[in-house]
């Protein structure tokens, strides 16, 4: 467990070190939720081509689960039971810890909720557009690891927290994708409504 440890803040202070001020801006908006909000819109388009109006609705109402599960696994759950001080917080990685605008986030970083809450977003979403917009699907898989990357290149979280929420997003993702399909047969959805 030692050398899990410590290989997760050497991976750290690897990726972290590795600073500039346009990589720092960069990472920041990456990071951002907010950043993200032309992308959502432009999934929930692509989600009412691939499944219409009708299944657009339940869709919409399982994603949004399927996100609340994610968060409140890792933030709800995992972080204050596990108490795993975030990089940033920590005495003895304070000084070497290069933190953007000082924002280091709440005491507890395993797991991450970013890095959670797009994998299972990349995995729910992805699972509709596999067969029409299948680059745009594996895209997602690269937003949410850069997504999950930028956390460890801001200081707040070790690659083993993102991993661990990258692994809780998946499972989330792809539960939702069961939820979805079990309801869509009950509520007598065609299976194909496809524009």
């Amino acid at each position: 467990m030692e050398w899990l440890q410590a290989q997760d803040r050497a991976l750290l202070l690897l990726i972290n070190g590795n600073h500039a001020e346009f990589a720092d801006i960069l990472m920041s908006l990456i990071s951002s939720k907010l950043f993200w909000t032309p992308l959502y819109a432009a999934l929930l388009f692509l989600l009412y081509k691939v499944v219409g109006w009708r299944k657009l609705l339940l869709l919409v109402a399982v994603m949004a689960a399927v996100i609340l599960l994610s968060d409140q696994v890792t933030s709800g759950l995992l972080k204050p039971l596990v108490q795993r001080p975030r990089p940033c917080h920590l005495d003895s990685l304070k000084l070497l810890v290069h933190v953007v605008d000082g924002h280091c986030g709440g005491a507890y970083g395993f797991a991450s909720s970013h890095a959670a809450n797009f994998f299972a977003l990349a995995t729910f979403v992805g699972w509709f557009l596999r067969d029409r917009y299948r680059w745009i699907a594996i895209g997602l898989f690269f937003i949410a690891a850069l997504v999950a990357l930028s956390r460890v290149y801001l200081g707040v979280h070790y690659p083993g927290d993102v991993l661990a929420g990258a692994v809780i997003g998946v499972f989330a993702g792809w539960l939702g994708t069961i939820v979805f399909k079990s309801l869509a047969n009950r509520l007598h959805f065609p299976q194909t409504e496809r524009k």
